[in-house]
């Protein structure tokens, strides 16, 4: 492939494009387990810029994969066909706050928890709240419908973004949604952008929802004996008719590796159930509070601690959100992949799922922890492994095809918010077989010569295994 650099460097500026190995392999993986070199990294600091290399690469019919902190887990930005990496960060300004109209307006560079640090001063956050907030960006979360552990109560970023300013294949910039919080007019196209991992066009600027913060929080703490009584109280917390801000399951696995990287002391029991609830009137937060307390008690939950201090909540939470780093301190030489990872399944099958997520790893030799935001039905694993053995591999692969089958024969999704890249490929066409002749249409119609993103949804390739070369030295 000739990719004209002296053009590129005329468009964004000779800083702005990088092409020696070095600056190619830290860009040539994301946080999953595969690694490609592109051709070249150009970094974009305006619009203008980010169409005129779209067309440069449109006319020439080079691949162009549009990057943000390369936090996604499923291979969303590891450049299949190389070509050129479209590095956002650079647009990372918050172009205007209209607090009186729950919105504010942002390049795609900007971070999601430097949104959230300035929107405070306002009263005002953006509900979805990964536990990569500190690094991901906003243009990623569009990019794979992000949400996070308060999207049992406030949605995804689907659910969160209004309209977008998108560049599409052949350059040319379009305005979807609007400014309002109702937009009945045509084909919802913000929307079909939101969850597209940057096959259809690049966002170069977003319309968010805000949301006042609340004035009063409270969480509290249940441990449970085995993971059907956890899974039996998330789901019947959801269908009481309490909203909790948060309803977050770990289960010992997770529990153990957070007690061995961060010495929180957590309980040692098949699982614990985190919740939180929020409002503006202390006695609501109260009501909701003590509502799943009882749901807790019923489903023979112990322990049971709850607290409003900030600080206390902030010690809580933190073994939740760095539970992700802390699963490669489970046991001694066992670590992390991101493989099997956040599918999604009805209310009333959490229970179960999760059960079997556990007999199948126990099956396939490997282990898998399953938690995450299951009040919004998400759940997480990760395979824990010896990565330097291919048999490892080999049941990693068994586990995660018997998991997706699973999930799915229970009316379950293959991906609740971190994508499908090509990691996820094969489920996710097995999943959608009735509608991915549709999703071939769009994407011809919008990006005819295949120049974005390519080779991922609908048209990655079956085996994740052998699709890219691994970023992990296997020996034996």
């Amino acid at each position: 492939m000739k990719i004209d650099i002296p053009k590129l460097k005329q468009i964004v500026g000779e800083g702005n494009v990088r092409d020696n190995i070095a600056d190619l392999y830290v860009y040539a993986s994301d946080a999953s387990v595969h690694s490609k070199l592109p051709d070249v990294v150009v970094r974009p600091s305006s619009t203008k810029e980010v169409q005129e290399v779209v067309r440069y690469a449109n006319k020439n019919k080079i691949p162009v994969v549009a990057r943000g902190a390369g936090s996604g887990m499923s291979g969303q930005t590891v450049p299949l066909s190389g070509g050129i990496i479209l590095d956002m960060k650079k647009m990372d300004k918050i172009i205007d706050i209209r607090s009186q109209d729950l919105l504010c307006k942002v390049q795609p560079g900007v971070i999601n928890d430097e949104l959230n640090r300035v929107l405070k001063s306002y009263g005002f956050f953006f509900p979805p709240t990964p536990s990569s907030g500190r690094i991901c960006t906003i243009g990623g979360m569009i990019g794979t419908n992000a949400s996070g552990n308060r999207s049992v109560k406030y949605g995804a970023t689907r659910d969160a973004v209004l309209g977008m300013k998108v560049v599409l294949a052949n350059g040319d910039l379009v305005t979807l949604g609007s400014n309002t919080k109702v937009d009945s007019s045509g084909y919802q196209l913000a929307r079909l952008i939101v969850g597209s991992e940057g096959t259809l066009g690049i966002v170069v600027e977003a319309t968010l929802r805000i949301s006042p913060v609340p004035k009063y929080r409270a969480m509290g703490v249940a441990n449970f004996a085995t993971l059907r009584d956890a899974g039996n109280m998330i789901s019947e917390t959801i269908a009481s008719g309490v909203t909790p801000s948060m309803l977050e399951l770990m289960d010992n696995v997770a529990i153990t590796a957070v007690n061995n990287a961060q010495n929180l002391g957590l309980p040692d029991v098949a699982a614990i159930v985190i919740f939180e609830c929020n409002g503006m009137v202390k006695e609501a937060v109260d009501y909701e509070i003590n509502q799943i307390k009882e749901i807790s008690k019923s489903n023979h939950g112990t322990g049971i601690k709850v607290t409003d201090d900030p600080d206390e909540m902030v010690r809580i939470y933190n073994g939740r959100k760095k539970l992700f780093p802390s699963l490669s301190k489970y046991a001694e030489g066992l670590y992390t992949t991101a493989l099997a990872d956040d599918m999604a399944v009805p209310m009333s099958k959490i229970a179960d799922t999760v059960q079997k997520i556990h007999e199948i790893a126990k099956k396939n030799n490997v282990v898998m922890s399953a938690y995450g935001h299951c009040g919004a039905g998400l759940i997480h694993t990760k395979i824990l492994m010896d990565t330097t053995k291919k048999a490892q591999w080999q049941g990693a692969k068994r586990a995660v095809k018997e998991v997706y089958e699973y999930v799915q024969s229970m009316g379950g999704t293959t991906s609740g918010e971190h994508g499908i890249g090509f990691s996820k490929g094969q489920s996710f066409k097995e999943e959608k077989q009735d509608s991915l002749a549709m999703m071939k249409a769009i994407k011809k119609a919008l990006d005819p010569n295949n120049i974005l993103n390519p080779n991922k949804l609908m048209d990655s390739p079956d085996d994740w295994l052998t699709a890219t070369p691994l970023r992990y030295q296997v020996s034996a």
